[in-house]
């Protein structure tokens, strides 16, 4: 197993207290952590991209940019890259650049985006969300691996002997599909041969398990090894306590208020909105959270690995308003005290 942290670069009061750190602060933080984390011996660094909501992640090129200055050996990955919204050329030509910067370590994770908001914003039609994702994408599969690109489609100018600059450092750069609710996501990745990032962050564990049996399925019937369908899986929150009661009176507070202050009303009963685990108990217990003693949780990770045969856990340790020196010491109980143990029940080849 290899281990990734995330930030979405939340923004809202913290939910007991109240208290909002300056943006500056809270960009800094993300670098900070996603240096700490390198030295922590993680394998990746991932910053989401959202522009609607309580978040500062509506410029993750420009934070990666920063990591990239600030590390040396740690993978730079986004969570997602919202490629639905965005001009595949001006994508091809940002994270080439940090490609170059950073000697190859950037890998993209694209998706629709789970803030519906961003669609109005940028003036596109959500109904149409799955044709603007599957067309962007290709075409920046095509910008990457090709020079001199004859293109035209539906929701962008046609384009005629396009060669986008800088190429990226070694060729075309991993690319995941993000995916959460839909099969639309694990259908395009499986066409491509591309590996699967399931959000595993709301829902029930079948719900994801879906979505992935889904994918290698349909990648194998595309004709690919289905030993290089790589899967990846998010989580709902990392909390590590010495045992599971330490666990339950420390973060119960803390856990049910982020719960109330995220839930969307207007999303009641839409999958991947609002989590049906609203106690730390249901969290702990069924959850996808990663909640309680070491133990715990190694063996919630294992468990999902079992459904999943997942290569890569992504953690977050900043989604309920903790500070720097608690997320830093979060992360560094989780690489000496369970991710050793992980590693070695759940070995990997990814990025080997």
């Amino acid at each position: 197993m290899k281990f990734q942290v995330l930030s979405i670069i939340g923004h809202a009061p913290h939910p007991l207290t109240g208290e909002l750190p300056s943006p500056a602060d809270r960009l800094t933080q993300v670098v900070d952590v996603g240096v700490a984390a390198e030295e922590l011996g993680y394998d990746a660094y991932a910053v989401g991209e959202r522009h609607a909501g309580a978040f500062l992640s509506s410029s993750p090129t420009v934070v990666l940019g920063a990591l990239a200055a600030r590390t040396s050996r740690i993978r730079l990955l986004t969570g997602v890259t919202v490629v639905a919204i965005l001009d595949p050329v001006r994508v091809a030509e940002d994270y080439a650049t940090l490609d170059q910067l950073s000697h190859g370590r950037i890998e993209l994770v694209v998706g629709k985006g789970a803030e519906a908001g961003h669609f109005d914003l940028f003036g596109l039609d959500e109904a149409r969300q799955w044709e603007l994702q599957k067309e962007k994408y290709e075409l920046l599969r095509r910008l990457w691996t090709e020079e001199g690109v004859d293109w035209e489609g539906e929701f962008r100018p046609a384009l005629k002997g396009v060669t986008t600059v800088p190429r990226p450092y070694a060729g075309l750069p991993r690319i995941w599909h993000g995916s959460a609710t839909s099969l639309n996501s694990p259908e395009l990745a499986a066409k491509h041969g591309d590996p699967l990032f399931t959000a595993n962050a709301i829902q029930p564990r079948a719900a994801y398990a879906k979505l992935i049996d889904h994918y290698r399925e349909r990648f194998a019937a595309y004709g690919h090894d289905p030993a290089d369908a790589h899967v990846a899986a998010g989580s709902g929150g990392l909390l590590i306590a010495d045992t599971h009661e330490r666990a339950v009176a420390r973060y119960r507070d803390l856990y049910e208020a982020k719960v109330a202050q995220t839930f969307k009303p207007h999303l009641a009963g839409k999958a991947g909105y609002n989590t049906p685990f609203r106690t730390i108990e249901d969290a702990i217990a069924d959850g996808p959270q990663l909640i309680g003693s070491p133990q715990q949780i190694i063996d919630k990770i294992l468990g999902y690995h079992e459904v999943y045969r997942h290569d890569l856990q992504s953690v977050t340790v900043d989604g309920f308003g903790q500070g720097t020196s608690e997320q830093i010491e979060t992360l560094q109980r989780f690489a000496e005290e369970i991710a050793p143990v992980v590693r070695a029940e759940a070995p990997s080849t990814l990025w080997e």
